[in-house]
């Protein structure tokens, strides 16, 4: 399988110092469907590190034909990666201007529209391969004069021409979840299957410029933008949550890696039979169906409920205990759930101040408290 590894470098940040992406890239540059894959944005999310690790291991010694293009970046945040604190590894905000890794990506739908506003023809095809030529030279404008918008516009130039976007994460202590949008539901409910996920989770417009949101939003956005039904929605793209902070093991890592290539391979990126698709184990559910359950108070977490548990409305998943009081039969302060549906993700320490996350349930109603274009967490 045709392979070639490249090194992008990053601008220093201080003298003596540099980073840089490794990028592995199989098949042809420019054929199709093309697929990205990146792990750690936030880079203290490991579990995807080890996946991709082995799904280059079986892209590397793969028989079947490259059809399509595969680009993955195994290591997509080597700034989070070097934010070391007495021995804690503090990967999820840069430490330079405390922005979240993961959001506030460059907004490229104006520049776009601009340069296809009155071109578009009644072949799909043909639209999304101007869109995507208008896509490569906006990336190409965007500012690179720090280092974290070295590192944004570098991963944005790798991914944002592809038909397949998966950014890998991880959760606290969960499950396997998904989050994508409504309207890619079918390659959601595959993706999942595929994967095991538990939880596939459908936003309609989650906010904060993510970067799954910010390569596949592009398209639905740039319809709107134009009024123009003929803008194809042209990329599927996917944060994938690979269970919890702590489950990085090879067994896990194996099995992952090939579901995701067994996955590319239903996609058509690669050639052979991927096999009959698994029964998925979830329907998909509204991310404002998602409760966020917060401590009413500060103290030590109890559960109740463990993951992959089912819980109705106003069940108690968990109890704060309180430390500080007298009797301890009165220390305990019941949490409960706004949601029915799965208990599928929950906080991994376990001493909590007041408003912190002790988990969420996934329902199939959206709830009143929560609110459209929010995400679950900051």
């Amino acid at each position: 399988m045709k392979k070639t590894v490249e090194r992008i470098a990053l601008p220093s940040p201080s003298p003596g110092t540099r980073r840089e992406l490794t990028v592995h890239r199989y098949g042809v540059p420019g054929a199709r469907p093309r697929a990205y894959l990146q792990a750690a944005l936030h880079a203290d999310e490991h579990p995807g590190l080890l996946t991709l690790n082995h799904l280059i291991r079986m892209l590397d010694e793969a028989r079947n034909p490259m059809i399509g293009e595969i680009v993955i970046v195994p290591i997509a945040n080597p700034i989070g990666l070097s934010q070391q604190l007495h021995g804690y590894l503090a990967g999820r905000y840069d430490f330079s201007g405390g922005l979240n890794f993961n959001r506030d990506f460059p907004e490229l739908g104006e520049t776009v529209a601009g340069a296809v506003e009155g071109k578009l023809c009644d072949d799909a095809p043909a639209n999304a391969r101007m869109i995507r030529e208008a896509l490569a030279s906006a990336v190409a404008d965007l500012p690179r004069d720090s280092e974290l918008k070295a590192l944004r516009a570098a991963l944005l130039g790798l991914s944002m021409t592809s038909d397949i976007v998966l950014d890998v994460h991880c959760d606290l202590e969960a499950l396997v979840h998904i989050y994508t949008s409504y309207r890619h539901r079918d390659i959601a409910v595959e993706l999942g299957a595929d994967l095991g996920a538990d939880v596939v989770l459908l936003e309609d417009e989650p906010g904060g410029n993510t970067f799954d949101e910010t390569n596949a939003g592009l398209w639905w956005n740039l319809r709107e933008r134009l009024s123009d039904d003929r803008v194809p929605l042209a990329c599927f793209a996917a944060t994938v949550e690979l269970r919890g902070q702590a489950d990085v093991s090879d067994e896990l890592a194996a099995a992952d890696a090939a579901n995701l290539y067994r996955f590319l391979q239903r996609r058509g990126v690669i050639g052979g039979n991927p096999g009959a698709l698994p029964t998925p184990l979830c329907e998909p559910t509204p991310l404002d169906g998602t409760d966020v359950i917060a401590a009413p108070v500060a103290g030590i977490v109890a559960y109740r409920k463990r993951l992959g548990d089912r819980v109705e409305k106003g069940e108690v998943v968990a109890e704060m205990v309180d430390l500080t009081a007298d009797d301890p039969l009165t220390a305990r302060t019941p949490v409960h759930s706004r949601a029915s549906g799965l208990f599928f993700s929950r906080a991994a320490q376990k001493l909590l101040p007041p408003g912190a996350s002790v988990g969420k349930v996934a329902g199939p109603e959206k709830l009143p408290h929560r609110k459209a274009g929010n995400l679950l967490e900051v």
